[in-house]
């Protein structure tokens, strides 16, 4: 098991002038780190990744798709999508992140007014196997997130997701567990677990109110146990929200600071993934 943190709560794009924050949670004693990735080159993120080697701090990436729909009729958005995405898994390999998490399967806060169509679904399918075919080539795996009815329309739930990825059917795109979402979205959030295990790669901690783990309402000691007995051995990452990028915030309804402090957050968190993972 591994423990790591969203930089999100920071700032939507690292650079070497965050080399306090990441040497702090490296401090604190988490494995890794999760790079939110909106802009930048290769070359940028390359360098990136060497600061972290120094630091000693494995990472993943986290993205989201703005701006452009690859459920969207129109071709130049579909392609505009791809690009999208072949960019994000280009910046991962030069990062060295093997695990590439995130909505990466609509355009977040878009709507279209109506359940997702067998259309937008065969075009989903078909970006799919473009992004996973290129990610395969680079030793990248998509971790495709399933998030709440008021973020996205595509894909909500574990099951949703499950059958999704069945239907995709490649082994670089897979898909996460994300602890705020399901909180909304399942009738049964800690029972999800086992529904997603067959394609969850990666695992995102967040309280209900995206604030400090541990100080809310999910039920960490059974969805530990849960995450051990489904015998997932990856990441635990923690992602709590704060008002960094705008356009982001607007999206996931981010209004307010959900944590007194940043410190607390990463601290107090590190120790309920610690504790309740022991205790499982």
């Amino acid at each position: 098991m591994k423990l790591g943190f969203n930089l999100l709560l920071w700032t939507p794009h690292v650079t070497e002038a965050h080399e306090p924050i990441l040497r702090a949670l490296k401090k604190t004693g988490y494995d890794g780190v999760e790079i939110p990735m909106f802009e930048g080159t290769p070359d940028h993120y390359a360098r990136l990744g060497d600061l972290l080697d120094r630091i000693g701090l494995e990472r993943s990436v986290v993205s989201v798709i703005q701006g452009k729909n690859p459920l969207s009729a129109d071709k130049a958005a579909q392609a505009a999508a791809l690009d999208y995405a072949r960019w994000t898994v280009d910046c991962c390999a030069a990062l060295g992140a093997p695990i590439l998490g995130g909505p990466m399967h609509s355009e977040l806060g878009y709507f279209s007014g109506n359940p997702a169509t067998s259309a937008e679904r065969r075009r989903a399918l078909s970006f799919h196997k473009k992004a996973g075919d290129y990610a395969g080539r680079k030793g990248i795996t998509f971790a495709l997130e399933a998030l709440n009815r008021f973020e996205c329309y595509f894909l909500n739930t574990m099951q949703q997701l499950n059958d999704y990825l069945d239907e995709v059917n490649h082994p670089h795109i897979q898909g996460m567990y994300d602890t705020f979402h399901a909180n909304i979205e399942e009738k049964d959030p800690v029972g999800a677990i086992k529904t997603i295990r067959p394609h969850m790669v990666h695992v995102h901690i967040s309280e209900n109110d995206r604030g400090t783990p541990g100080k809310g309402h999910v039920p960490w000691p059974e969805t530990y146990k849960a995450l051990k007995k489904a015998r997932y051995d990856g990441w635990l990452t923690i992602e709590a929200f704060g008002r960094s990028m705008p356009a982001l915030a607007a999206a996931t309804r981010v209004w307010r600071d959900f944590a007194p402090s940043p410190e607390e957050v990463y601290k107090l968190g590190f120790r309920n993934m610690k504790q309740g993972w022991a205790k499982a």
